[in-house]
């Protein structure tokens, strides 16, 4: 009886052991591995012989986080219970791939716990991004992003080529299954902060690809381009980038694949013929602060009529005997010839990047041996040889899906102008983020015809709002959308929405940085900051840009001498909203018709905040932001909020290593006094400056307001042009706090 009592004790004891044992993270179960990346993402895996697979993928490319709180609890045999803080896992170890018989999980969905498994139906997906609107004109299906009213999304990663030594490498057969689960439930914020864990967060990009861009399909001259930058400022327009497209090199190619009728859309050699000394050009563009992008479509590689094939060709062990390689991208030893010979001499004269034109897949889609997108590789190769000579890389490249948030920034393609095509750019943008396509750069006006002045300028005042303000057009002789060939009205209308664009560059890259950090997007659909408010998914034509502007570009025709048309705006509750150009107010809950003639846009600014903007810059990406301008809609009674001005050099990877500065701007209102604080400067970088004068726009007042800076009475001067008080503050060294007290008479 004894010995029976024993043993039984000793089971007891056993059983009471496994279920209270410690379990590292991943969690292995002969041949499945579960792997808890944070309390919301989960990674499912199945490998014969327990081959699990530690190297990135183009998704998958982090693989330093790991989830250190959660519990395993033994249920069974061969049972278990996987608490995380958001989700139980029920799992049974039968020895076969995950399934729904093996493995379910469950987590919150308004306020009700719901069950999940890998074979649940998918239904209400929000949108994603798409790779290209070429030749797109109207609304066409999005393809799918992470956040889902399901509450959960599963990518698959199975299958895909691994990176060993950073090169694409097929992986081990016997690698069965590997599923990265999102399940978040109604926290969308979580879903795009797990996709920078598992898959890299977007990287800070150079401070000039948001600003003003110039860009046509167009043989210019030397000259030219140079007269065009020279009418840029002529006309009171801001500018920070030109583009030359394909004219820039030779297209007198007579081997090759070819693309839309001609050989000559691969080309690396200049056209000496159109632009003489390009070195030349390109240091007086750089040495007026105006940064240079070539287009390229590289899918004929180097060929015989290149200047640089016979180098090319002794790189690669080869005679230059007229003969062709064809254009390899899976071949280490072809690409990193292929690059230093096609884009060396642009690098050496100060070429900013490359414009990656790839629009070959329908010929070439995969990179050989490979089940992995041309443009999926060729974004990665190119992104990291632009991170060259201390600066951060800079691309520009059609989407490649999941992953490519890594290689910023991207192009939408070529679409046709029309309102529509408009409309559904401005929802595509604020889904795009879904998936992690953060920051477009569209042909605003459209690519193919637009003629039209009020499409035009509506188009622009929604480029105002994107993440690069960029104009492109067609090879047509009467189709150039430099804003002053358009008439006096839309040269009055587009220059505002430039201005606007150059004066709120602080925030936009303010927001940027904020997207680095919280892979929240720029440009936002309401719901990302609303998920519980119905409303916020009715609403397409709207959305967040950064966290205090709310917009509703104007997409359809306007009325009357000066176009006057409307859009439905929806103002979330929590805060009271002011229009950004008159200052009228309008209470959170509420639903209305803004109506805005073609010379403003609906733009509304969160009260109780400061934003942070700049005085007008003709190259506002690169001018020292020697003068803030503070602009403050009022708050609630109560209300203490804080927003957080970035800055750094705008160039290198020095932010990586926290070389930047941070300026706390506080917003405090006790009934009618308000304080507003800035705080000292925080956080040094290379270049930044020591000392700064202050612009201090109080706006949204309805009578007069009494104002002391650092506790001296100063004298608010009314701005007719502005509609609102404002104090200038003498050049003050940044390392000192500024306390401003407002005292409103209204």
């Amino acid at each position: 009886m004894n010995r029976v009592i024993a043993i039984a004790c000793l089971v007891f004891l056993s059983a009471a052991a496994l279920t209270a044992q410690k379990h590292t993270n991943p969690l292995v179960f002969g041949n499945n591995r579960i792997t808890l990346i944070s309390p919301t993402l989960f990674r499912l895996e199945y490998a014969e012989d327990g081959k699990f697979l530690d190297e990135p993928t183009m998704f998958a490319y982090s693989r330093d986080t790991l989830l250190t709180d959660f519990q395993v609890k033994i249920t069974g045999d061969n049972k278990y219970e996987i608490l995380t803080s958001s989700l139980r896992l029920v799992y049974e170890n039968d020895g076969f791939p995950f399934g729904i018989h093996n493995f379910q999980a469950f987590y919150l969905k308004e306020g009700k716990e719901t069950r999940f498994t890998i074979r649940n139906i998918h239904k209400n997906n929000l949108g994603g991004a798409v790779s290209t609107l070429d030749r797109v004109s109207g609304p066409i299906p999005l393809e799918d992003g992470l956040l889902s009213r399901d509450g959960w999304y599963i990518i698959s990663d199975t299958g895909k080529e691994i990176l060993k030594d950073g090169w694409l490498t097929t992986r081990d057969r016997s690698h069965v299954q590997d599923l990265y689960c999102f399940i978040y439930g109604d926290d969308y914020k979580a879903a795009l902060m797990d996709l920078g864990r598992i898959s890299g967060y977007v990287p800070m990009t150079r401070k000039y690809v948001h600003g003003v861009w110039y860009c046509r399909y167009w043989p210019y001259t030397s000259g030219e381009y140079l007269q065009l930058v020279d009418e840029y400022r002529q006309h009171n327009f801001p500018l920070d980038i030109v583009v030359f497209d394909m004219d820039w090199h030779t297209v007198n190619a007579t081997v090759g694949t070819g693309h839309a009728g001609t050989r000559g859309w691969t080309g690396y050699t200049w056209n000496k013929e159109l632009i003489p000394d390009p070195s030349k050009l390109v240091r007086s563009l750089l040495a007026d602060s105006i940064h240079v992008a070539l287009n390229e479509h590289p899918h004929d590689g180097i060929r015989p009529h290149e200047s640089m094939y016979a180098d090319f060709m002794k790189s690669m062990g080869k005679k230059a005997d007229g003969s062709t390689i064809l254009f390899d991208a899976g071949d280490r030893k072809y690409m990193n010839n292929f690059l230093r010979y096609a884009h060396g001499e642009g690098w050496d004269m100060g070429v900013a990047f490359w414009w990656l034109d790839w629009q070959q897949n329908y010929l070439y889609p995969y990179v050989r041996g490979t089940n992995t997108s041309h443009l999926t590789w060729l974004n990665k190769l190119y992104y990291d040889e632009s991170a060259r000579n201390g600066l951060r890389g800079a691309g520009y490249s059609r989407w490649a899906g999941w992953g490519d948030q890594r290689h910023p920034i991207q192009f939408s393609g070529d679409a046709y102008a029309n309102w529509d095509m408009l409309a559904f750019e401005i929802e595509l943008t604020s889904t795009s983020g879904n998936a992690g396509c953060y920051f477009w750069a569209h042909d605003i006006g459209g690519f193919y015809g637009g003629k039209d002045p009020e499409l035009y300028t509506r188009w622009t005042q929604f480029g105002a709002l994107s993440a690069a303000l960029r104009i492109h057009s067609q090879k047509k002789e009467d189709l150039d959308r430099r804003p002053w060939l358009w008439g006096e009205q839309t040269i009055e209308a587009t220059r505002r929405a430039y201005h606007f664009r150059s004066e709120i560059l602080p925030y936009i890259y303010t927001s940027v940085w904020e997207t680095h950090k919280t892979m929240v997007p720029l440009n936002r659909a309401m719901y990302i900051d609303y998920s519980s408010d119905e409303r916020a998914y009715n609403n397409p034509q709207e959305f967040m840009f950064g966290d205090l502007l709310l917009a509703a570009p104007i997409t359809k025709a306007g009325e009357g001498d000066d176009k006057v048309a409307s859009q439905r705006v929806w103002f979330p509750e929590g805060d009271t909203w002011y229009d950004f150009f008159n200052g009228e107010k309008f209470e959170g809950g509420t639903d209305t018709v803004v109506s805005k003639s073609i010379y403003e846009f609906p733009l509304f600014v969160r009260g109780g905040y400061v934003l942070p903007m700049q005085k007008y810059k003709s190259r506002p990406a690169s001018s020292p932001l020697d003068e803030l301008v503070l602009r403050i809609y009022p708050g609630t009674d109560g209300a203490d909020n804080t927003y957080t001005l970035y800055e750094d050099d705008g160039l290198t990877p020095e932010y990586m290593s926290g070389k930047y500065a941070t300026t706390d701007l506080n917003y405090k209102r006790s009934g009618n006094n308000v304080k507003v604080t800035i705080a000292p400067v925080a956080g040094t970088y290379q270049g930044q400056l020591q000392e700064r004068s202050y612009t201090v726009q109080l706006a949204g007042l309805n009578g007069s307001a009494s104002v002391r800076v650092n506790n001296k009475k100063v004298k608010p001067v009314f701005s007719d042009e502005l509609k609102m008080f404002v104090v200038h503050i003498n050049p003050t060294s940044i390392n000192k706090a500024i306390v401003i007290d407002v005292r409103m008479d209204n």
